[in-house]
């Protein structure tokens, strides 16, 4: 397979290194540069990038170095489970009762944003949290505007936009939740939505293809993956429910020119085998996508794409 084999026109497939954290960073991104991949979700984490090191400054100069030599784009995302604390997932978050935990979590975006720029990355994703015990969703919300300030801020000043995620089970949840922060804000320019295709299947009431056209003006990064209704759980494709051309077709015409990239966090044990099939699959829907809307197509509705690939259940 050709590196950078052209997935459509429009469309440009990444996948995360959170599904690749038994691969050393340099490995990771060789491997995906070989498998024809467009660009990388890059989590910062203690195993890749941390962005805790005293030496980020160095260690980030040569991560922009290696994209640029395999030709990657990057989204920098900051969904580490354990970074900032050893024994609390995701923890501390932006909606901590403690302000100094707050300020931990903020810092760590700001890093996050400093990072993005010398790596010349199209955005930087983060998400809300969930609600701590004993604080009331209205506390949250307050703790979450305020604390957006200075990462807005960051964000306007390196020129990269910030893209929050709604995340099930946490106080941003939906893109209903995101409008909500965003009128919060008072619209801030630097302010964007990641898009999580799965999540839209797991619980938003429209379909996964109306929430893209939905969510059009604001999209600044895709992730995408398998998911059941109701039903929280990051699957390889073909192993859900979700119809990906229809998605695709819809994402290809908002003219969105991102990363859409795989995020398959729980499959790291087998992350090269999932990461080589993961791409041929979207490429197929793409193809699929492309034939529908010029009427060409001689594929069923639910043909092959929306198959089991070989490979794809989980090990």
């Amino acid at each position: 397979m050709t590196a950078h084999e052209p997935s459509a026109p429009s469309l440009r497939f990444g996948y995360g290194t959170n599904g690749l954290a038994d691969l050393r960073l340099d490995d990771a991104l060789g491997l995906l540069a070989d498998l024809g991949y467009d660009g990388v979700g890059l989590t910062l984490d203690h195993m890749h990038l941390d962005p805790l090191a005293p030496d980020l400054a160095a260690r980030t100069r040569h991560v922009a170095r290696r994209l640029d030599e395999l030709g990657l784009g990057v989204t920098v995302e900051t969904g580490a489970r354990y970074v900032l604390d050893p024994r609390r997932k995701h923890g501390p978050s932006l909606l901590d009762p403690d302000p100094d935990d707050r300020a931990r979590r903020v810092d760590l975006l700001v890093r996050a944003v400093r990072v993005a720029a010398d790596l010349g990355a199209h955005a930087v994703h983060c998400f809300s949290g969930t609600v701590p015990d004993h604080t009331d969703e209205d506390t949250a919300w307050k703790r979450l505007t305020e604390a957006f300030g200075p990462v807005l801020d960051a964000a306007s000043a390196a020129g990269i936009p910030l893209a929050v995620e709604p995340e099930p089970g946490h106080l941003l949840a939906t893109l209903a939740d995101f409008h909500h922060l965003r009128r919060a804000l008072g619209d801030p320019e630097p302010l964007g939505l990641t898009l999580d295709i799965g999540h839209c299947q797991c619980l938003e009431p429209l379909a996964p293809a109306d929430c893209v056209r939905e969510a059009a003006p604001w999209l600044r990064h895709v992730q995408i993956e398998d998911m059941r209704r109701g039903v929280h759980e990051h699957l390889p494709f073909g192993d859900g429910e979700i119809d990906f051309p229809p998605v695709l077709a819809a994402l290809a015409a908002t003219g969105y020119r991102g990363l859409t990239v795989v995020e398959l966090p729980r499959h790291s044990h087998a992350g090269p085998r999932f990461a080589a099939h993961s791409l041929p699959y979207l490429r197929k829907a793409a193809r699929l996508a492309a034939e529908r809307t010029t009427g060409t197509s001689t594929v069923p509705s639910h043909g092959d794409p929306s198959a089991t690939p070989e490979g794809s259940s989980t090990p």
